[in-house]
């Protein structure tokens, strides 16, 4: 399988320019990134909402920067950097197509942007939206049943945080 843009000559910078650009276009009225070890970061702010985008990032002594294609042989210093850059610019331009993507179903009325960013948002402590549900999710699946959070209010009135 052919993986979007693997190929592609445009630089890590171009993407977050470009991605700054669009989310500036649809409203946003902040924007950030950095990197730290394997993972890099977009964060904006958009729609009354920080959002927080971690990408992880390939590892440059991975095997398949290291060694050729047969896996025979180690590649040089030289070509092991060259194909850990081209992965490197394939997820910027993946994330670019991601970000645009889901502006523009917000946009076009497919899908409202707290829907589209949902994962991504970050509460007040810190943690997105994503890190503090998907674990709950995961042991709800594994338990079959709905994780207390995202069950209905009980029919009696009481609200969710009432202890009931």
């Amino acid at each position: 399988m052919i993986r979007y843009a693997s190929n592609t000559a445009v630089s890590r910078s171009r993407s977050i320019e470009e991605i700054e650009r669009t989310l500036s276009r649809y409203g946003a009225d902040s924007f950030g990134y950095g990197w730290e070890g394997d993972r890099a970061v977009v964060a904006f702010r958009a729609h009354n909402r920080m959002i927080r985008l971690l990408i992880p990032m390939p590892k440059r002594d991975d095997k398949a920067f290291t060694l050729t294609p047969s896996g025979r042989r180690r590649r040089s210093q030289k070509d092991s950097y060259a194909e850990w850059e081209r992965a490197c610019r394939q997820r910027f331009r993946v994330l670019s197509l991601v970000v645009k993507a889901k502006l523009e179903a917000v946009e076009s009325g497919l899908a409202t942007f707290e829907e589209e960013f949902l994962a991504y948002t970050l509460l007040p402590d810190g943690r997105s939206v994503g890190e503090m549900a998907l674990p709950e999710v995961a042991r709800a699946y594994e338990k079959g049943q709905a994780p207390r959070f995202l069950l209905p209010a009980l029919s009696s009135g009481k609200g969710k945080d009432d202890g009931a």
